[in-house]
C-alpha cells in the first residue's frame, strides 16, 4: 500500500479544483492500492518544504464543493520552476516521498507542469523509487499539447474562459450600443499572453457576425495602423466598434515582467496593449465625434465560476480521475488527454500521451482559423470552440445569498524530513 500526492502549478483556473476532485474520487476507488492521499500546499513548494495536506482526513461533502470552487484557494498554487541546476531541489522532492512512502505523484499544470513531473519521474527511477508520475492537463490560454489537436483537443480550463468572454462581448455590444455616441469605440484586453485561442473566443458572442467586432491576435500580426484604419472604416459603416485585442499584440515595449517559467505577466507591466491602443486611436482619431475607451478584465476571466461552461466542469473532474486509471495501468510517464472523437455531435474519449512530449510543449493558434484581413476569425474556429462552452449555467451552491465555496481543515502531515528552503528561493528576501 502506498500512497499518492497531488500538486497544483501555474495560473489557477475556474475548473481547477474539479480535476483535483477527480483525482481524490479516482484515488478513493482503488482503497487496495493507494493509502492516503495527500495534497501539496501551494504546488511543487509543499513538497519541498513538506508542506502536505491530507486529504483523506476532510469531510467528503466539503471535497465535494470542490467542484463549484475556483481558482487555486483550496490547497494553493505556485509559479515555481525547477531549472537545470536545482538538483538539491529534486532530491529534496524524493526525500520527502519516501519518507512518506509516496508512490503516485499526480501534477495539474500546463507545459512546465509537465516537464517538472517528467524530471521527477526520471530522478525517482535513477534513485530506484518505485514512483509513478502522472500529469493532469490544465490551462485558459489552451497551448498545451500539439498543433493539429489529435494529441489533447483542448485543456480544462479553456472552456470556461472561453464563455466568460463570449458572455462579456455581449454586455458589451449593449453597453457601446448605448453609449456609442459619446464612446463610439471601446478596447478590450484579453489574457493568454502570446496565444490567442481566449481572444478568438470573443466571435462566439456574434457567431453570424451582426456586431461591429474585431479580434487582433498577436499570431496575426497586424501593425497598429492597420488596426486604426479597420477601426475607422467599421465606425464609419456602423457608427461604433468593439475592438477585443490579445494582450501579447505587438504594440510597442510594454515592459512586461516575467515570472518563474519565463513567461511573460503582462497584467503586472507598466502599460497594457489596451492602453496604448486607447492612446493611438484618440490620437489618430476614428472618424466620429466622440472618445475611446479601454478596459482590462483582470484574473475574474480565469475564476469565474458563474460563467464556468458545465462542459468544461465534467471534462475537468472526469480528466483527474482518468489520471489516476492510467497511473495504475499503465504506469509512470503519463498525462490524461481529452480526444475529440469524429462526427457532427461533440463526444469527446479520454486517453494519454508521454509527459517527456508533452513537457514544455507549446501550440499557437492556427493560422488557417484567422480571418485573411487579420482582423477576425473564421467559421471553423466557432465550430471547434463552440461545444466547449456548454449550454447550461452552473449552479453554485449558496450561503445568506452569496456563493459557498470548500474551506478545507488542511490537516498537515507530520513533518519526517529536516526543514528545507527551495533554492531558488535562498537569495529571496521573503
Amino acid at each position: 500500500m502506498r500512497n499518492a500526492v497531488v500538486a497544483q502549478s501555474g495560473g489557477p483556473t475556474t475548473v481547477i479544483n474539479t480535476s483535483l476532485l477527480g483525482v481524490i474520487e479516482g484515488c478513493r476507488g482503488f482503497p487496495d492500492r493507494i493509502g492516503r492521499l495527500y495534497a501539496a500546499e501551494h504546488g511543487i513548494e509543499g513538497i519541498l518544504r513538506e508542506n502536505l495536506i491530507d486529504l483523506f482526513a476532510e469531510d467528503n461533502e466539503e471535497l465535494l464543493l470542490l467542484r463549484t470552487t475556483p481558482a487555486a484557494g483550496a490547497i494553493g498554487t505556485c509559479r515555481y520552476k525547477i531549472g537545470s541546476a536545482q538538483d538539491e531541489d529534486l532530491e529534496r522532492i524524493v526525500d520527502v516521498f519516501l519518507a512518506h512512502s509516496v508512490g503516485y505523484f499526480f501534477y495539474i499544470g500546463g507545459n512546465d507542469s509537465m516537464q517538472t513531473a517528467h524530471k521527477v519521474g526520471e530522478l525517482a527511477r535513477e534513485r530506484g523509487l518505485d514512483l509513478v508520475c502522472a500529469g493532469v492537463p490544465k490551462t485558459i490560454d489552451n497551448d498545451l499539447g500539439d498543433q493539429e489537436r489529435r494529441i489533447i483537443d483542448h485543456t480544462p480550463g479553456y472552456g470556461s474562459a472561453a464563455r466568460y468572454w463570449a458572455t462579456l462581448v455581449r454586455e458589451l455590444d449593449e453597453e457601446n450600443r448605448g453609449s456609442c455616441s459619446a464612446d463610439p469605440v471601446i478596447v478590450v484586453q484579453a489574457m493568454g499572453r502570446r496565444i490567442g485561442f481566449i481572444p478568438a473566443a470573443a466571435r462566439l458572442a456574434d457567431p453570424d457576425r451582426e456586431m461591429p467586432l474585431q479580434i487582433y491576435l498577436s499570431e496575426a500580426g497586424i501593425p497598429v495602423e492597420d488596426l486604426a484604419e479597420n477601426v475607422r472604416r467599421e465606425v464609419a459603416r456602423s457608427g461604433r466598434a468593439i475592438v477585443v485585442v490579445s494582450e501579447g499584440y505587438d504594440a510597442g515595449d510594454l515592459g512586461a515582467h516575467t515570472d518563474a517559467f519565463g513567461h511573460a505577466e503582462f497584467g503586472a507591466s507598466k502599460a497594457s496593449v489596451a492602453q496604448i491602443l486607447v492612446n493611438a486611436l484618440n490620437s489618430m482619431g476614428v472618424g466620429t465625434r466622440g472618445s475611446v475607451r479601454g478596459q482590462v478584465p483582470g484574473t475574474h476571466q480565469r475564476h469565474s465560476i458563474h460563467t464556468a461552461s458545465t462542459v468544461d466542469l465534467d471534462e475537468a473532474r472526469l480528466v483527474g480521475s482518468h489520471a489516476v486509471e492510467i497511473a495504475l495501468s499503465s504506469g509512470t510517464g503519463y498525462m490524461a488527454t481529452i480526444v475529440r472523437e469524429a462526427g457532427d455531435e461533440y463526444r469527446v474519449a479520454y486517453g494519454q500521451a508521454p509527459l517527456e512530449e508533452m513537457a514544455g510543449s507549446e501550440r499557437t493558434f492556427p493560422s488557417d482559423w484567422i480571418s485573411e484581413r487579420g482582423n477576425d476569425v473564421t467559421d471553423e474556429f466557432v465550430r471547434y470552440a463552440r461545444p466547449l462552452i456548454g449550454g447550461e449555467n452552473v449552479d453554485v451552491p449558496l450561503e445568506n445569498g452569496l456563493p459557498r465555496f470548500a474551506r478545507l481543515r488542511r490537516q498537515l502531515a507530520t513533518k519526517r524530513c529536516p526543514a528545507y528552503v527551495p533554492q531558488a528561493h535562498r537569495e529571496d528576501p521573503q
